[in-house]
């Protein structure tokens, strides 16, 4: 390619031929040639007839300009000019390697990056470049082979971002080809340790292009216990001055998630900020994760685990020392060890109860009045903790269910009727003892405590004992919930250990404390814990599938990767996030030495002037067939209005030749009336299904509403005009077929432009569209390259609930949650009103999996084609499903118009409000 500035020429010595227009302008001033003028008397015998053809005498000079243009449009078209063409180096027919940072970073602008990458493609297919891909963050175990980029261009939709960073340790040598290659660096805006020695490597490969976005990178850290609030770091990689909304998810009390708390941040120019949230502790402890609203990636949420909340936690004591005396209140040094970062109760057991403590410590509590009431409560999950001392020493406990071992009546003491000759030291925990990996101070003595009966469950139930073999503390299982019993005092009475720092160490292991900072691996160590939940690189919690268990210590070390994934981790009851943001990662700007080329959204894209060329040469060329018959005399009336109405008929069919036709009469057919069109999955049962649906749901719209929708059709996403359809409903099969990028093309531009995309797994949201099922995984990889925007659950107040109908869900042959685009922060909702002002944005994609096209299905005769639940119940559902069919067509033919005030009145006198 030979460049000229901003415009280059694919086939530049075409140009040559703009020599030959001086020539071509003599020849046509010298056709026609000049008539000569004879005299001659007998021409007064023609006065007064009137010649039908006329012939100019020349051609008249701005025709002559307009030929000589049409003819240069056509010659510099051929040429094959560019806009803004891409440097070529000399490696251009060489190998090409396009590296992909693939990190939470890159998550954000996934969509521009594949499409980036698609374009690199193109232009190597086009010269027949062989390609490697490698993505940084998951990076291959060899090089890989260079491939054709068209097969390179076949696993994109299975390429995405991870939700972790690339390694530190990433060695070029294992992962580039080798030889010399020409490399397309896609960054994800970050610096980080193992950027330099790869780029100096590639550099030596061969002339190096970056792109990387131009919009800061902005993540979420771990949020910190602050007294009665939680604190949430946010962190930017360079200066900006922006507005962002923090919003808090968790369970409410019907186990459904949602928004509990949102807070606004303002980066002034700065590049971190932090986020407060005062919430009451049984609001606060009901958080699941953070998230910032509207950006999509891993590092945008931050998960929260037991380091985040203050447990409730009843401290029950047989009476309150007496004033100046404190010290040796049972219940003194327990209120130390647990007042900082837990919700204390002091109250009687029977209060306690009726709040619902997460721990329940009894201290020196010999006969339990609530005896009932408190088993119940620990057989449904709870903790109760109980400490020895004198009443718990003398009482009758034979037989007390609320004890995890028997115990001997009295006590054994220094200097008592058994003895020791001295305090005993505490023996060091065992690895299967909840305390394992504990520090045991020498100085931590026992002189008295109560006595285990024994017997053959002991040594089971023993998780801490003394020098001499004699349990410290033991535990039992009861129902749900434990029982643990400490055989020394709360107090400093029979022990020094409540004095020492142990203490509180041992109540943290027991899951009775949260620790406000994260746990050290030393705290962790000898503890396994299992993968709960993982976060992927946009930031979606989905299911761990059976993944093996990791040790405490790397969990604590971090940082997160291919082999330790960010999420949540239980081991026994304690849970641990891993976020995507390790501690102490300060986020800075990559900066690329002066000899990369830099391109990042805004750098202006390559683009063909070809077509436009040659189309201006078509339309110049019918307007000068226009303007010779109209010199001639030929272009007269109706027929003057046919040509001009067929020059502008074929001048846009032939410029839109290239991108293939779709048939007239199907494209008839879909722009005359309202068309519910799907998607092939692939099936062809499922397609069926998908066409009796949607069929169903015709019929309905046409006996219920206004609507009187043409027959269904399946779309041809390489053929057909997408803007002509009014809804595409896809089904997603664990084998649909995944579009090529022109498809994407099409339907990144139909989701812009207004129209809507129903999604449908039909799995009953098992997975929570996650990758737990088949069809949730294929999801994953169909949406990538969509521009799909930020989601949540359906809000009870969306215009989609009230667009025909009143509905309450959005059942089909399942009643799972559906999702929809998140409403914009700015999305408020007015004091006295059931609902927020939300007249723009309707939502491009509506995702659930509750099978709608079952439940909308009807055969020729109109009866249902498939079972939804049960008796009349089932047939209940199915109507609301046709409801929500009605609702969603409404919904994409007339937009947020429901949400607007104006409709308010009658919507609370149709709710009987």
């Amino acid at each position: 390619m030979t460049g000229f500035g901003p415009i280059g020429f694919t086939a530049p010595w075409l140009l040559l031929a703009l020599l030959a227009l001086p020539l071509l302008w003599l020849l046509l001033r010298a056709v026609p040639p000049a008539p000569v003028r004879r005299r001659f008397p007998g021409v007064v015998l023609l006065l007064g007839l009137k010649d039908e053809a006329s012939q100019a005498e020349r051609t008249p000079w701005w025709l002559l300009l307009l030929r000589m243009l049409a003819l240069a449009a056509a010659i510099i078209g051929f040429a094959g000019p560019v806009l803004n063409p891409e440097p070529i180096s000399a490696a251009q027919n060489g190998p090409l390697v396009i590296l992909e940072d693939g990190s939470w970073a890159s998550a954000p602008g996934w969509p521009r990056r594949i499409e980036r990458i698609t374009r690199a493609l193109s232009a190597a297919e086009a010269a027949g470049r062989p390609v490697a891909l490698i993505n940084l963050s998951d990076p291959p175990p060899a090089p890989p082979p260079f491939s054709r980029a068209e097969d390179i261009r076949a696993t994109l939709p299975g390429v995405k971002p991870e939700p972790w960073e690339p390694a530190v340790d990433l060695v070029a040598a294992q992962i580039l080809p080798a030889g010399r290659f020409e490399t397309l660096w896609l960054s994800d805006g970050l610096d980080r340790a193992s950027r330099a020695a790869l780029q100096h490597a590639v550099t030596d490969r061969g002339p190096v292009n970056v792109w990387q976005p131009a919009a800061p990178v902005i993540a979420l850290g771990t949020a910190a216990v602050d007294g009665t609030g939680l604190v949430l770091p946010v962190q930017a990689s360079i200066p900006v001055s922006r507005t962002l909304d923090a919003v808090a998810f968790g369970l409410d009390p019907a186990g459904r998630e949602r928004e509990l708390a949102r807070e606004v941040v303002s980066l002034e120019a700065s590049t971190s900020a932090q986020i407060r949230f005062d919430l009451p502790p049984e609001l606060r402890n009901r958080i699941t994760r953070f998230e910032l609203a509207g950006l999509r990636s891993a590092g945008a949420v931050s998960l929260t685990d037991d380091a985040q909340k203050r447990r409730k936690v009843a401290l029950i004591s047989p009476s309150t020392a007496r004033e100046g005396l404190e010290l040796l209140a049972p219940t003194h040094y327990l209120h130390q060890a647990l007042a900082p970062s837990t919700d204390l109760i002091e109250a009687t057991l029977s209060d306690a109860l009726a709040v619902r403590p997460d721990v329940i410590i009894l201290a020196d509590i010999g006969a339990v009045a609530e005896a009932d009431a408190l088993s119940k409560w620990v057989d449904e999950g709870g903790l109760l903790i109980r400490f020895a001392g004198p009443r718990l020493a003398v009482a009758e406990t034979a037989g007390d269910p609320l004890l995890p071992v028997p115990l001997r009546q009295g006590g054994r003491a220094v200097g008592g009727t058994m003895s020791w000759g001295e305090p005993r030291r505490i023996a060091a925990f065992p690895e299967s003892s909840p305390f394992a990996g504990l520090a045991v101070p020498e100085e931590v003595t026992v002189r008295e405590q109560v006595m285990a009966e024994p017997g053959p469950d002991l040594a089971r139930h023993t998780i801490a004992a003394l020098a001499d073999g004699t349990p410290l503390v033991t535990r039992a299982a009861f129902g749900q919930g434990q029982i643990v019993l400490f055989h020394i005092t709360a107090n400093a009475e029979w022990s020094n250990l409540p004095l020492s720092g142990l203490f509180p160490q041992m109540l943290e292991r027991l899951s009775v404390l949260s620790r406000p900072a994260a746990p050290a691996a030393e705290d962790l160590a000898g503890q396994i814990f299992t993968p709960l939940k993982r976060l992927d690189g946009f930031g979606a919690l989905t299911p761990a599938e059976a993944a093996a268990g990791v040790p405490g210590a790397a969990l604590a070390e971090g940082p997160p990767g291919p082999g330790l994934p960010p999420g949540l981790y239980r081991s026994e009851d304690r849970l641990l996030a891993l976020n995507a943001l390790p501690p102490g990662r300060q986020l800075a700007p990559a900066v690329w030495p002066a000899g990369v080329r830099l391109e990042d959204e805004a750098t202006p894209r390559e683009t063909s002037l070809a077509g436009p060329l040659l189309a201006a040469a078509l339309a110049a060329l019918l307007l000068d067939l226009l303007a010779t018959l109209a010199l001639s005399g030929r272009l007269r009336g109706a027929r003057a209005l046919a040509l001009v109405a067929l020059t502008l008929a074929v001048a846009p069919m032939d410029l839109r030749a290239e991108e293939g036709a779709m048939d007239i009469d199907r494209a008839l057919a879909a722009a005359e009336n309202v068309v519910l069109a799907y998607m092939p999955s692939g099936d062809a049962q499922v397609d069926d299904i998908a066409r009796s649906g949607l069929y169903g749901l015709s019929q309905i719209l046409t006996r219920r509403t206004t609507v009187e929708p043409s027959a269904p059709m399946a779309i041809d996403l390489e053929h057909d005009e997408l803007a002509l359809f009014t809804l595409i409903y896809w089904p997603v099969t664990e084998t649909a077929p995944m579009p090529s990028p022109q498809g994407y093309a099409k339907l990144n531009r139909f989701l812009r432009s207004g129209g809507l995309i129903l999604f449908d797994t039909r799995d009953a949201d098992l997975a929570g569209l996650g990758s737990a099922t088949g069809a949730g995984r294929r999801l994953q990889a169909l949406a990538a390259p969509l521009d799909i925007p930020p989601l949540e659950p359906l809000p009870p107040d969306h215009v989609l609930t009230r667009t025909f109908y009143l509905l309450q869900a959005m059942p089909g042959r399942y009643d799972g949650p559906v999702w929809v685009e998140a409403a914009p922060p700015d999305a408020a909702q007015a004091e006295g009103m059931p609902f927020r002002n939300l007249n723009d944005g309707v939502s491009p994609v509506v995702i659930g999996g509750n099978d709608w096209a079952s439940a909308w299905a009807v055969d020729q005769t109109g009866q249902p084609m498939f079972p939804v639940g049960r008796g009349s119940a089932g047939e209940r559902q199915r109507e609301i499903a046709w409801r929500f069919g009605v609702n969603l067509v409404m919904y994409v033919l007339t937009g947020n118009y429901k949400s607007d005030q104006v409709h308010v009145p009658a919507l609370l006198e149709r709710l009987g409000q």
